[in-house]
């Protein structure tokens, strides 16, 4: 089975192009491939199929096996695989604001174009900043965040939770609760560098207030457009990036005084550009994505 190992800012997957290849058990291929010891090495398998609805669908495994509904990051490499490998042209780009922050962020490209992912989250539309016929910038309208505590899920009462607190063993926290299609917990904090996210983030990932378990992310505000994050991702552990989580960070800043709607997130791997369009209530993401390298992984295994 061919594979191509990708990144978003070091979020790492290994890719497979199911135009051309089978993969009939993804749950356990994802947990093999993903031992950085004795196999490939990342966060998890992320299947690139056709699809009835859009340019391409995208699966997404972590590395423990478990299916999740969307990964920022690893939507824009889909979408720069699927470009730069021809399993989507792409059309015009028309929307705004993906056009304004893709200039922004790599001013000297040849062209803007679009194509559109099939996600658990729905079909999401990807702006590609294109050089030289590759993908150098992706910006994902990420659609709108979800709010609504059962929607999440997280079991709190009221309409929304925001600032809502939390006891983990001595720790007396307060966290922001924000669904991208999957579920987030932002907690703000002085110095990200001093939170124990190895011990902290398994704790809040499976305390009982989150049905579904939880992703979990540590902010610290540098000002209002600025942030340095952490993340403990379910199924996975600490990742340097989480573009869903970045975007999640993005409305939990507003929602609880902390940050703009438009902000640089500073992450182990990299640096994200996170807009939250409260008028159309969508979030826009935007960063690079990388192909690493690519090879055969033995069907036996």
């Amino acid at each position: 089975m061919r594979f191509t190992k990708m990144h978003g800012i070091g979020n790492d997957y290994v890719y497979v192009n199911c135009f051309e290849e089978q993969v009939p058990y993804p749950e356990n291929l994802a947990i093999a491939v993903s031992d950085r010891n004795f196999a490939i090495g990342s966060d998890g398998l992320i299947l690139i199929c056709p699809s009835e609805t859009a340019d391409v669908r995208m699966r997404m495994f972590n590395s423990d096996g478990s299916e999740s509904q969307m990964c920022g990051n690893g939507v824009r490499c889909v979408a720069k695989y699927s470009y730069d490998h021809g399993l989507a042209k792409g059309t015009e780009l028309e929307n705004p604001t993906i056009k304004r922050l893709l200039k922004d962020a790599c001013p000297d490209e040849d062209e803007l174009k679009q194509i559109k992912v099939e996600t658990g989250r729905g079909v999401l539309a990807i702006g590609l900043a294109i050089k030289d016929g590759k993908v150098q910038q992706a910006c994902v309208d990420m659609g709108p965040p979800i709010l609504t505590p059962g929607l999440i899920p997280v079991n709190t009462p009221g309409k929304t939770a925001i600032d809502y607190p939390i006891s983990i063993e001595a720790y007396n926290l307060k966290m922001t609760c924000v669904s991208m299609g999957n579920p987030h917990a932002v907690f703000f904090c002085l110095d990200v560098e001093a939170i124990d996210l190895e011990h902290l983030g398994p704790l809040i990932e499976k305390h009982a207030i989150f049905p579904q378990r939880i992703n979990v992310h540590f902010v610290q505000i540098v000002d209002g457009g600025e942030v340095i994050m952490r993340t403990w991702e379910r199924g996975t552990g600490i990742t340097l990036a989480c573009g869903t989580g970045a975007s999640a960070v993005c409305v939990a800043g507003v929602l609880a005084s902390q940050s703009n709607n438009q902000i640089l997130a500073h992450l182990p791997g990299g640096d994200l550009v996170l807009y939250w369009d409260q008028e159309a209530d969508t979030v826009f993401m935007c960063g690079s994505a990388t192909e690493v390298f690519t090879g055969e992984w033995p069907d036996e295994k």
